[in-house]
């Protein structure tokens, strides 16, 4: 499965941004999808996942109420709908895809695939 990650941006404080995240090459219905991001120095961050029915929706403390993910398997893509944003969004944002009956949604060493990323900056 390739991922490809977009819709990053420069956005000022409290303004939104939705990242999308396509998948080709492989069965995107059977993958879990997490959303993950990093900024120079420190480690990957977990952000939020979704099981690969949907049914199943995760979101780090320090977004829960601002950013809602989605998916659209029709579609093979993955969304993150990001509100209220503050500078400390800034950062590299991933999305990643893992096939295990098991998932785990913030171990970011279980993920399978891993897009490019793409990157969000919020001025203040």
């Amino acid at each position: 499965v390739q991922l490809q990650a977009s819709g990053g941006g420069l956005v000022q404080a409290g303004g939104s941004l939705r990242l999308s995240c396509a998948a080709s090459g492989g069965t995107f219905s059977s993958y879990a999808v997490g959303w993950f991001r990093q900024t120079p120095g420190k480690a990957r961050e977990f952000v939020a996942g979704i099981s690969w029915s949907g049914t199943s929706i995760y979101y780090a403390d320090s977004v829960s109420g601002r950013f809602t993910i989605s998916r659209d398997n029709a579609k093979n893509t993955a969304y993150l709908q990001m509100n209220s944003l503050k500078p400390e969004d800034t950062a590299l944002y991933y999305c990643a895809a893992e096939g295990s009956s098991s998932w785990s949604p913030g171990s970011f060493y279980e993920y399978d695939y891993w897009g490019q990323g793409t990157l969000v900056t919020v001025s203040s």
